[in-house]
């Protein structure tokens, strides 16, 4: 089990060497998409069992996706705000990160207990948990995505 926490892990931070060249060549935008749709992938993936291969690949597949998703994030946040904001900007983002990280944290745990009769159940109801507030994210890169192509028309 902890070679799959360790293998989570460096697929969540890994890819930071890297994240930024893609973001320069194919926008933030982009790898954003990719990340919401690899977070997506990862938690259909999750309702198929609970044995440790499933959750190995899962928990690579959401390290990567988080990674994607969240640089992509990032970048369009500071980019969208003047140098002299982006500072405090950051670092509300951080907070609000941390403080939703920490209520996931929270709800998870208590999904997984008060979810059926079995870890399995459980399991499954964290997973599709996580679906509304992706799709929530992919509308706002969806509409985000129209507001900058109209706006690049003008």
């Amino acid at each position: 089990v902890a070679d799959i926490v360790s293998a989570h892990v460096l697929a969540m931070f890994v890819p930071s060497f890297f994240t930024g060249h893609l973001i320069v060549r194919f926008g933030a935008r982009s790898i954003l998409a990719i990340g919401l749709v690899m977070l997506a992938i990862a938690g259909f993936c999750a309702l198929e069992g609970i044995d440790l291969e499933n959750f190995f690949a899962v928990l690579i597949m959401v390290g990567l996706g988080w990674n994607f998703s969240f640089i992509g994030a990032t970048t369009l946040l500071s980019e969208s705000h003047k140098p002299h904001e982006r500072g405090r900007v950051q670092g509300m983002n951080d907070f609000f990160v941390g403080a939703g990280v920490t209520l996931a944290s929270l709800t998870s745990g208590g999904l997984m207990n008060c979810s059926g009769n079995s870890a399995l159940e459980g399991w499954a109801a964290v997973n599709l948990a996580m679906l509304p507030l992706l799709c929530l994210a992919a509308l706002a890169l969806f509409f985000l995505t129209n507001k900058a192509i109209k706006n690049e028309r003008i």
